[in-house]
């Protein structure tokens, strides 16, 4: 039976060393006008639509018109990713690379991204930490939905619209570190999966209880059952 793997993006892959919030911040400034209190609001498991629902509420713009303004942010701020992100560290988290080049051997598994960030802007950032955006099958996105828990669904119609063999939501697992991955874990009735490599609060995490909770990558295929 197929298995759908669903990997976050930041403090689960890889570490962008704020190159988000600096992107992000241009990016709004040129969409929107206002970058708002972006460079030091809370990112942790969050859509970038959500962000900015937070983020410019405040100043009379709601979610509506960041939906109808969303594709011109995504390709304003895929822009500024890719000018800014050169000036930042970028790195892979532990285990990354080696557990994806190991993945992508096995027949059974399938690939895929459920994250935050938009679909032009994760490439920009996984290219970044040398990590190969076209090893995901398919994704899920931040611009997509303000709401993270539908972004698993998607990646889960779009894998078995591609897959010749149906995966059932019990057999999604998705791999994150915060508690909005072990929410959008349930949201679909899958495996949660946590790593302690992000910025969320240790207890915080613990508390959200996913199945599974490593240390970091390097411990995957040990600990969890494919």
């Amino acid at each position: 039976m197929p298995k759908l793997l669903l990997f976050d993006i930041d403090g689960t892959l890889i570490q962008s060393k704020g190159a988000s919030r600096e992107a992000k911040a241009l990016a709004m400034i040129e969409v929107f006008g206002m970058d708002g209190d972006v460079r030091t609001h809370h990112f942790g498991g969050k859509t970038d639509w959500q962000i900015l629902v937070e983020v410019l509420s405040p100043f009379g713009i709601r979610s509506e018109e960041i939906g109808q303004k969303m594709p011109k942010f995504e390709q304003v701020f895929a822009k500024t990713m890719a000018r800014e992100i050169v000036n930042f560290d970028v790195i892979a988290l532990p285990g990354a690379i080696a557990l994806l080049e190991t993945l992508k051997k096995q027949p059974d598994i399938i690939l895929g991204i459920v994250t935050g960030n938009t679909s032009q802007t994760a490439p920009i950032k996984l290219q970044a930490a040398k990590i190969d955006p076209t090893l995901f099958v398919v994704g899920a996105y931040g611009s997509e939905a303000e709401d993270r828990n539908e972004l698993p669904r998607l990646a889960l119609e779009r894998a078995n619209a591609l897959s010749t063999e149906a995966v059932k939501p019990e057999d999604v697992i998705i791999i994150g570190d915060t508690a909005k991955d072990v929410e959008a874990a349930r949201a679909i009735g899958g495996v949660a999966v946590t790593v302690f490599t992000g910025y969320e609060d240790r207890d915080v995490l613990i508390a959200s209880q996913p199945d599974y909770m490593l240390d970091d990558l390097t411990s995957f295929l040990e600990t969890v059952p494919l």
